[in-house]
């Protein structure tokens, strides 16, 4: 069967997520403009938001995984 590919908006979320769980800087962004640089900051932002909610790096890469 094929795989379906995951759209490049998506794909961006979970890259922003993924940075910020690692400790990157939002200034990272490989995005300059665009729809794309909206959603790697909101995952960015999200992922952020987790570990001040008190979730630790395996339980947010849990969440990232269940998205």
């Amino acid at each position: 069967m094929k795989r379906q590919k995951r759209s490049q908006i998506e794909h961006a979320f979970n890259r922003g997520y993924s940075a910020a769980i690692k400790g990157r800087s939002r200034d990272g962004c490989p995005h300059l403009t665009g729809e794309a640089r909206q959603e790697w900051m909101s995952g960015w932002r999200e992922a952020r938001e987790d570990q001040w909610n008190g979730y630790n790096r395996a339980a947010c890469a849990q969440k990232l995984s269940n998205l």
